[in-house]
C-alpha cells in the first residue's frame, strides 16, 4: 500500500503547481514545508499550506507534545514566520526553569504548611451553622425539652399558650 501512495503523490506533485520548500527541521527529527499560494489548472487559487512530515511516519503513534510549541504555532497560522533553533532552545530553557520555579515553591509551601500548623493555637471557640441563621454562635436548639430541676418526668412537658395563640 506504501509504494501506491507513492506513485499518487509523485504523479499528483508533477500535474499541480505545487512547490514544496523545506523551512526547517526540529531537534525530534520533524521536518516542516511550506506551500506558496498558487493557481490551480481550473484557475482557482489554492491559499498557502504549511505542514509537517513527521520523524515517526505512523501516524497513530502522533502524540500532541511531539511538535515544539513554537512550530505548532507556525503551522496553525499563529506566527508568520519560522521559528529558529535559538528560540526554540530558548523558549526551552525557559520552561525548564519556570519547572524549577514551582518545584521549590511547592516544597517551600508545603514545608510552610507544616510549621504554620505546629505554631498556631487552635481555635478557642468552634462556631456551628450559617451566620443567617438566627441561633449563629449559640447552641442549636433541640428537639428534646430540657429541664434544670430535679423534677423533670419524661413526656409530661407541654408548651406554653402564649406560644399557639400567636
Amino acid at each position: 500500500m506504501g509504494w501506491w501512495r507513492a506513485v499518487l503523490r509523485s504523479l499528483w506533485s508533477s500535474l499541480s503547481k505545487e512547490v514544496r520548500e523545506h523551512v526547517g527541521t526540529d531537534h525530534l527529527g520533524n521536518k516542516y514545508y511550506y506551500i506558496a499560494q498558487y493557481k490551480n489548472w481550473r484557475g482557482q487559487t489554492i491559499r498557502e499550506k504549511r505542514f509537517v512530515e513527521a520523524a515517526n511516519r505512523k501516524e497513530l503513534d502522533y502524540e500532541a507534545g511531539d511538535i515544539p510549541t513554537e512550530w505548532e504555532a507556525w503551522i496553525r497560522r499563529t506566527r508568520k514566520t519560522p521559528p529558529t533553533m535559538e528560540e526554540i532552545l530558548k523558549n526551552e530553557k525557559y520552561r525548564q526553569e519556570i519547572k524549577a520555579k514551582s518545584k521549590e515553591f511547592y516544597e517551600k509551601d508545603k514545608l510552610g504548611k507544616e510549621t504554620s500548623e505546629e505554631l498556631l493555637p487552635p481555635p478557642a471557640i468552634q462556631i456551628k451553622g450559617h451566620a443567617s441563621a438566627p441561633y449563629f454562635g449559640k447552641e442549636e436548639p433541640s428537639v428534646a425539652p430540657t429541664s434544670t430541676g430535679k423534677t423533670f418526668q419524661p413526656g409530661s412537658w407541654m408548651p406554653d399558650d402564649k406560644r399557639q395563640n400567636q
